[in-house]
């Protein structure tokens, strides 16, 4: 086209050659202005200059090409499967993976190699290990991965690394450097590889032997008391003991999911990019005594450093007018092909609803109007008395419905558009059928942890500090605001920016102290999320699973006591492992089935 810019023909280029590296038609590439991200198979890369300069160009199709080269040789159910659960160990697992599908690439092409070695300086840069002074300050997994892929591909350590590396290397190489060489022999093989590399973890003493697991892993184990017993697919762990466990903390919350194994982090363990993960602990949850729903378990062993910070803000307070309406068209934009399946759900949801608010009758009445099915009995007894019926209005609870969206960073993209679109098609057919929406969202300040985290640092660092981040919970639309003049402010999602960290459990909170000072006689709480807690800056001080474990007790709360009627919708991420009535959907087109039966289920559910 003769308008299309470089920059345009670039991405044309990029999102072909991902596509054939991944052997995936499907691969679409974005630019970011933040960390590099993939989810599924839409991959963010960073933005070079208009006039494409060469480093910024090769940085881009390095991430690029690691996402593909991912799709193309990674099994993530095989991955997740193995993984070990201590922090340190399972992101030293994660970096290893993402060393031998690297490995592949950059063995067999040239081009992709310089590439992938362009991605990996750039990462590196913004590592801790940059800024070692000593062998402590070292990320192992960073200095581990460095060392791996010398031994497979031949590539040098990147200056920036360099001396970070040789504070840890004779440590490495005495504990592990015959495991690399073998590794060198299974890079096709992806589960021999992952054996060999658990053993060279439990070589350098950072995972306990993995040749026996416990079943009982797997399973949800919210009947262990009080254990702090972390799980099959858990990416956090306690840590404890290991001096780069807290360090690691905030790294190990970053998902898989979204395929970036090694997001980099910045000062003090602080990770640029806060990617989720769907994966997490299990057997967290202590048994509790039955309680009033009103009687609050004492924070759940769960504190905020401050919460002077915090805010509680509505939309447009966050975007000028001009702005939310160019949002709101770019939102608009992504229904375009949708039309038809928004109205189809529209009108199915709302037979559905309408069906339990329609008239019922009282059959076998003395007088009323004559029931047709008793015909026969008239001709035959027509002094018979019960053959009437009367027309009397079904009891249909005066209901609210809060649909709470995790506005995190690793719901950018696609996901974001599809919780908005869900939003926007539920409220309009929720009011349609007489029933109040509140539209809630819940991000973070900052990335870094905002103004906690620098009155944490003034105050010395007091251990186990608790939260520390600066909340923000935005209202998107307000139970009795109708419809109309709220739908510009669901297109603030699509802003960029908005999006960082999720801390789930006290976004949970809000909502649902929201929907207890509503009247109405039913509340529903619907959550619309990717995954687990992530805020780096919390879990780089507190243990790995501090968010993770009070959103687990408040869901468990909820759902056992409270009178709020609570479901999640996953996007694109199980989250059944948190929440009991909840499914998840890879793509708008699978909204209808999915928030039709989960929303129906809930209304024909009377109470707790």
């Amino acid at each position: 086209m003769a308008d299309e810019t470089p920059l345009d023909r670039f991405k044309l280029a990029l999102t072909g050659t991902a596509r054939a590296i991944a052997r995936e038609p499907e691969v679409e590439v974005a630019w970011s202005a933040d960390a590099p991200s993939a989810s599924g198979k839409n991959f963010r890369v960073p933005l070079p200059g208009r006039e494409l300069p060469k480093a910024q160009a090769s940085e881009a199709r390095g991430f690029a090409d690691s996402f593909a080269l991912r799709l193309r040789h990674h099994d993530e159910v095989l991955h997740a499967g193995a993984a070990p659960q201590e922090p340190v160990a399972r992101a030293c697992y994660d970096a290893i993976e993402q060393v031998r599908y690297e490995a592949l690439g950059a063995n067999n092409f040239p081009g992709m190699r310089t590439n992938l070695d362009t991605a990996t300086k750039m990462r590196t840069a913004s590592d801790p290990i940059a800024r070692a002074q000593s062998a402590d300050d070292v990320p192992v997994q960073t200095a581990l991965s460095l060392m791996l892929r010398e031994a497979l591909t031949g590539q040098p350590i990147p200056d920036a690394a360099q001396a970070g590396v040789e504070l840890v290397r004779e440590w490495i190489e005495e504990k592990a450097g015959g495991d690399m060489e073998s590794l060198a022999l299974s890079l096709d093989d992806q589960k021999a590889f992952q054996s060999l590399a658990l053993d060279m973890l439990q070589h350098l003493d950072l995972t306990k032997p993995h040749d026996a697991p416990d079943a009982s892993d797997n399973d949800e184990g919210d009947e262990e008391d009080g254990e702090d017993q972390d799980d099959s697919e858990g990416d956090e762990d306690s840590g404890e003991g290991d001096p780069q466990s807290v360090e690691m903390a905030g790294d190990m919350a970053d998902g898989d999911a979204d395929g970036d194994a090694d997001t980099d982090m910045t000062a003090e363990g602080e990770m640029e990019e806060g990617d989720t993960s769907d994966e997490g602990e299990e057997g967290m949850m202590p048994v509790r005594p039955n309680r009033p729903w009103t009687d609050l378990p004492e924070n759940f062993n769960y504190c905020a450093f401050t919460e002077a910070f915090d805010e509680v803000i509505e939309a447009p307070e966050l975007c000028d007018n001009e702005e939310l309406d160019r949002l709101r068209q770019y939102l608009d934009s992504q229904l375009t092909g949708l039309q038809g399946i928004v109205t189809r759900l529209a009108n199915r949801l709302q037979r559905r609803l309408m069906a339990q608010q329609n008239r019922a009758w009282d059959f076998d009445q003395e007088e009323g109007l004559l029931d047709a099915a008793r015909l026969a009995r008239v001709v035959i007894s027509p002094g018979h008395s019960l053959s009437y019926k009367i027309e009397r209005d079904q009891e249909f609870k005066d209901t609210i419905v809060t649909l709470l969206i995790d506005n995190s960073g690793s719901m950018r993209g696609r996901p974001i558009s599809i919780a908005a679109i869900s939003a926007d098609i539920l409220a309009r057919t929720l009011e349609r059928c007489g029933v109040k929406t509140e539209i809630l969202g819940f991000t973070t300040r900052a990335w870094k942890g905002g103004q906690s985290r620098e009155k944490w640092l003034a105050d010395g660092k007091p251990q186990h500090p608790g939260r520390l981040n600066d909340l923000r919970h935005i209202i998107y639309k307000k139970a009795d605001e109708p419809w109309r003049r709220a739908r510009r402010n669901l297109g603030l999602m699509m802003r960029e920016g908005i999006l960082k960290e999720n801390i789930d459990g006290e976004a949970l909170l809000w909502a649902h102290t929201r929907l207890l000072a509503r009247p109405e006689d039913r509340r529903i709480l619907m959550v619309i999320s990717d995954g687990a807690p992530v805020d780096d800056s919390t879990l780089s001080v507190n243990s790995a699973g501090y968010l993770e474990s009070h959103l687990r007790k408040v869901i468990e709360w909820i759902e056992k006591q409270s009178p709020v009627q609570l479901a999640a919708i996953g996007i694109g991420h199980d989250v059944t492992r948190y929440y009991k009535r909840s499914v998840t959907i890879m793509d708008v087109e699978q909204l209808g089935g999915t928030i039709i039966e989960q929303l129906a289920a809930l209304f024909e559910v009377e109470g707790k």
